[in-house]
């Protein structure tokens, strides 16, 4: 079992950037390759990032893709997603997401965990 814990969402402006953090407990999350998704009221849970148990390997949204960088600290337990350039199509929850094995996917139903998100507002 490992427990996530998002933080660092918040509301900023268009144009700004946020780092949001997920901190793992319990087993290692070394263990898991880790997604981070979004989901706005009345739509589903979109991917946004996800990265390999190693961190060697990292994939994005074509949404996202150059604005927002997935990093992870195995010796901290803690996944990281930076986030620059918001936009107001950008305001989501965000959550943090792990998965086991080595494969990475984009799909939610594959994650066995997830935390309870960190809201990111952006205003115009």
């Amino acid at each position: 079992q490992v427990q996530l814990v998002e933080s660092g969402g918040g509301l900023v402006q268009a144009g700004g950037s946020l780092r949001l953090s997920c901190a793992a407990s319990g087993r290692a999350v070394s263990s898991y390759g880790m997604g981070w998704f979004r989901q706005s009221p009345g739509k589903e849970r979109e991917f946004v990032a996800a990265i390999s148990r190693s961190g060697a390997v990292t994939e994005y949204s074509d949404l996202v893709k150059g604005r927002f960088t997935i990093s992870r600290d195995n010796a901290k337990n803690t996944v990281a997603l930076r986030i620059n350039s918001l936009q107001p199509e950008d305001t989501a929850v965000y959550y943090c997401g792990a998965k086991g094995g080595a494969v990475l996917s984009r799909l939610p139903g594959d994650y066995d965990y997830w935390g309870q998100g960190t809201q990111v507002t952006v205003s115009s």
